[in-house]
């Protein structure tokens, strides 16, 4: 797995079952690992890495602190120059999302694709499913999509170009700014705008709209980190909240969660005997920075 920034979602109590919903309705998709972090202050937590459409994912359960709103949703592309079943295989995959599931945005006609539609699943995650126009540079099929309404409306712009000065292999895409009376969007705020950063695509769009929602921890943005030095790197880039500093959470000046994570605990937690899964969580729960030779040492029991 090479993707260094893995969306992370924390459930209540349904990581694995969401896992195998997605992974059963989404092409080439996976269930990758799964572990049991025991003892947490949420009790016993289940992790899951799982894959959709060649897109890596996390999963925890975490208790019912945090739930899925649309600040933070996922667009899946359907592009008909790359699939001639584009349309079908959109449409069938909106049927499975939609199953307890609740419409934002009917799925129809919009003036920006011939087939579009807003979902929010059975478990509260939200998902965009649109007809692409195959004009222009490939995009990926699953692309985290960020929405700034509230306090960072009128954001987006300063946001990701933040994003793209801290992170590398860093591009802008498209940038499209609301035009005259669209009111209550301000002329020339963001209405879509897509970039690359870690050689990984998201978009970002402002919504003056009311919004009942902001952007919480249900959904953070994890970097797998190779040493300490980056870590120290994007915890001093990106944390902004001294208060939500927490076991290698922290959260950025637009209220963005990240998790600064490093890939060693992928492969300790992996391989980690009982005890040696216990003396991890202990060490690691106590931290706000995550830092590896201390999470080694605990981990060798020195």
């Amino acid at each position: 797995m090479n993707q260094k920034i893995v969306p992370h979602l924390w459930f209540n109590t349904e990581a694995k079952e969401a896992a195998q919903f997605y992974t059963s309705i989404f092409p080439d998709s996976t269930i990758d690992k799964m572990v049991t972090i025991r003892n947490t202050p949420s009790g016993d937590s289940d992790q899951v890495i799982f894959t959709l459409a060649g897109y890596s994912f996390m999963a925890i359960n975490g208790g019912p602190h945090f739930k899925f709103n649309p600040s933070i949703s996922f667009f899946v592309n359907f592009d008909p120059s790359r699939d001639e079943k584009a349309r079908e295989n959109l449409d069938q995959l909106w049927e499975a999302l939609s199953e307890g599931g609740t419409p934002l945005m009917p799925l129809q006609e919009y003036p920006f694709s011939k087939r579009y539609g807003w979902i929010q699943d059975k478990y509260g995650l939200t998902w965009q499913l649109i007809l692409t126009n195959p004009d222009g540079e490939e995009r990926p099929f699953i692309i985290p999509s960020i929405l700034y309404v509230g306090d960072v409306c009128g954001k987006a712009e300063e946001a990701t170009d933040f994003y793209l000065s801290v992170f590398q292999h860093s591009k802008r895409g498209e940038l499209a700014r609301y035009p005259a009376g669209m009111e209550p969007d301000k002329e020339g705020t963001v209405m879509f705008t897509d970039f690359m950063i870690e050689n990984e695509w998201f978009s970002a769009m402002d919504s003056a709209h009311s919004h009942n929602f902001t952007f919480t921890e249900a959904i953070s943005l994890l970097v797998r980190c190779e040493d300490q030095d980056e870590i120290d790197y994007f915890w001093e880039k990106l944390s902004a909240d001294p208060k939500a500093e927490q076991c290698g959470w922290l959260k950025d000046k637009f209220g963005v969660s990240w998790q600064i994570w490093p890939e060693v605990m992928e492969e300790m937690m992996g391989n980690a005997n009982g005890e040696q899964m216990e003396r991890l969580t202990q060490a690691f729960l106590k931290m706000k920075k995550f830092d590896i030779e201390k999470l080694k040492e605990a981990y060798e029991g020195k």
